[in-house]
């Protein structure tokens, strides 16, 4: 059957390499053909394989990586014409937002160069595939960097470039990625070291959130790096012509400098052309219109016939119904706001966002509660600082949001506010590894680093595990002083139900204590602490180990970092004590419980579970890589149980 089976329908060969000299800034007919032929071809590849990721149900992120094709082709044609000028990688600085995660073209380079087979496309973002949503280096062949995050790549580019002075170096960027204070400190030890960098960028003006012009007002990325001291030249990003005069004149320049290419995203692409819709992955249907429109018939075939890989496993436990908490945070919000007139609100609360919106439960919050709503740019450490800022005073409080993978970003931004006892509310989404296709550099895996104050001071960590939970945490602390986190996953949860019952544990007569712990099920034998989207796995792991006759309990850990002391004395001094959790086993919640214990003389078996490896890709595939899934849960209870009666 069509599908990944099929042969890579499109012939890569028909690329032609040809050699560019930016001494010769005028394209010959021959020149110009050709470019526009590659160009033409690698857009198409790009629709087709990121369409594969929008049929398996994974996402995909078509536009950044279609927009910069021209770029692309231009740079290959000048490391041809002369490989020992010019470092052989094309850095890109392809993190989230405006970038559409731009590993599509890595991988299409890999398969160019013969690194990948062009049939290995077709299994984009596919879990085990070593296709993930972010390039990383040493999973899949032809990858020569790791992208990581926004506005990572251009500060170590800098390095680089002093390691190899005798040859320039090239970053593709964007719009999005120059909102980074890290480019800004890139661009002036650039300037300041005259280093041989040459920037790419694609200024589309469109961001997850928006447009860039409109949320963000006077902000231009010419003006900003032509005040850093950089050579700027602008350009029409679609005028073969243009772009490359533009590129032949900074490659020219000795120093730093950089090619701002307008275009609108994904041009030529009816259904998203222009749109936030481009930043993620093309429609299957709207490919297909594209395709067919490009003269490709039956590519249907293949993308009809890709369909998403279900969860297989059924969880005991809990419901089947699932909620999603990273949204039902901003509804939660919103319930709390209700309650305050709207001139209340405004001068009491202020919710800041950074371009995530829609992907950190916000969105809901701008539409009904706008009074209270800054959209604001790719700025987490200064979005943060301001909603700090707004909490300085003690009776207002500022709401911040993004993912939990960018909270490493924020550590010293958390000390400030914690140190000048300010009100935050933080939401960090994706938290763990659960339906994280974009894989490791994604990881939402050291949000235990916002409790780095000192143990006179407490900040108050929540991970709730549903999304009824969810609820009454923002109900129980929206207006409590200091720094408050709270955590929530990708993926959708079910429902915790309480034991032998159709009743939902966090239902209406659930009220949330904050520090308190909570027995979801009580047992003799030993017992499971764990919180977030690891409480029902665990749970199904605890009930199935029950039905075989092992008594052993689970406690719910909402408050991460808080010891519940008449809790941990309880389960303390039964047989074993098992975390598990999808953070980081390094850093995670197990890595402190042991030593609580150990503080109290509490001596029983213990072991912890958490995400100890690079990602496979895919969605619920991640869990079950991480050795968390309830499987793994069981195995490793029954041998804590073990070891507790042999030593007993």
């Amino acid at each position: 059957m069509p599908g990944t089976q099929s042969e890579f329908p499109i012939d890569l060969k028909q690329y032609k390499k040809i050699s560019l000299d930016p001494s010769k800034p005028q394209l010959t007919d021959d020149q110009r053909a050709t470019l526009k032929a590659n160009i033409q071809l690698l857009r198409d590849v790009i629709v087709l394989f990121t369409a594969t990721g929008a049929a398996r149900g994974v996402s995909g992120h078509t536009g950044g990586a279609y927009d910069t094709v021209p770029e692309v082709c231009i740079l290959l044609s000048l490391i041809e014409g002369s490989p020992e000028k010019y470092k052989d990688i094309l850095f890109d600085e392809a993190g989230e937002f405006s970038l559409g995660h731009r590993v599509a073209t890595q991988y299409l380079l890999a398969a160019l160069e013969g690194s990948l087979p062009a049939e290995h496309l077709l299994h984009y973002r596919e879990a085990n595939s070593k296709l993930p949503g972010h390039p990383e280096l040493g999973l899949t062949p032809g990858v020569k960097f790791s992208s990581g995050r926004l506005g990572h790549i251009w500060p170590l580019v800098n390095g680089i470039a002093m390691a190899n002075r005798e040859k320039t170096v090239f970053c593709l960027g964007s719009d999005g990625s120059q909102q980074e204070g890290n480019d800004a400190e890139a661009a002036r030890l650039a300037v300041a070291q005259n280093l041989n960098i040459k920037l790419f960028i694609d200024d589309n003006d469109v961001t997850i959130a928006g447009h860039p012009s409109e949320y963000l007002k006077g902000f231009e990325v010419g003006k900003t790096l032509e005040g850093h001291g950089l050579k700027v030249v602008t350009v029409d990003g679609e005028d073969i012509d243009a772009l490359w005069g533009g590129i032949a004149s900074i490659v020219s320049y000795s120093g730093p400098a950089a090619v701002i290419s307008k275009r609108k995203m994904a041009p030529g692409i009816a259904e998203i052309e222009g749109s936030p819709h481009g930043h993620d992955v093309i429609p299957v249907k709207a490919a297909i219109k594209y395709l067919e429109g490009r003269g490709y018939p039956n590519f249907g075939e293949i993308l009809l016939n890709i369909k998403p890989v279900p969860q297989p496993y059924l969880y005991i436990g809990c419901t089947k119904e699932v909620g999603a908490n990273r949204v039902v945070f901003g509804e939660a919000v919103n319930g709390v706001l209700d309650r305050l007139g709207k001139e209340e609100a405004a001068k009491k609360v202020m919710v800041i966002d950074s371009d995530l919106e829609g992907s950190t439960g916000l969105k809901v919050i701008h539409q009904k509660h706008p009074e209270v709503f800054v959209p604001s740019g790719i700025m987490e450490r200064g979005n943060f600082s301001a909603a700090a800022g707004f909490g300085f005073d003690a009776d207002k409080f500022g709401v911040f949001s993004t993912f939990s993978a960018f909270l490493e970003m924020l550590v010293s931004e958390i000390t400030m506010a914690r140190l000048n006892n300010c009100n935050v509310l933080s939401h960090f989404s994706h938290a763990g590894v659960d339906e994280m296709a974009d894989n490791t550099c994604h990881f939402g895996i050291n949000n235990m680093f916002a409790d780095n104050g000192l143990s006179d001071v407490e900040s108050f960590l929540y991970f709730p595990a549903d999304a009824l939970q969810m609820t009454a945490v923002i109900e129980c602390v929206f207006f409590e002083r200091g720094l408050r986190f709270v955590f929530s996953t990708r993926s959708k949860v079910p429902y915790i139900l309480k034991p032998d019952s159709e009743t939902k544990f966090f239902g209406d007569d659930y009220k949330f204590v904050p520090g308190k712990d909570e027995i979801i099920v009580d047992g003799k034998a030993g017992y499971v602490v764990s919180f977030g989207d690891m409480l029902h796995r665990s749970y199904d792991a605890v009930l199935r180990c029950r039905q075989t006759g092992l008594d052993v309990g689970l406690i719910n850990k909402p408050t991460l970092n808080i010891v519940d002391e008449q809790m941990i004395m309880k389960i303390g001094q039964s047989p074993f004590v098992l975390v598990v959790e999808s953070f980081n086993q390094k850093t995670g919640l197990g890595s402190r419980y042991g030593t609580w214990l150990l503080e109290r003389q509490l001596t029983p078996k213990f072991g912890y579970m958490g995400t100890t490896k690079e990602g496979s890709g895919g969605l619920w595939e991640q869990i079950p890589h991480q050795n968390l899934d309830p499987q793994a849960i069981i195995v490793k209870i029954k041998a804590l149980a073990q070891a507790a009666a042999v030593s007993h």
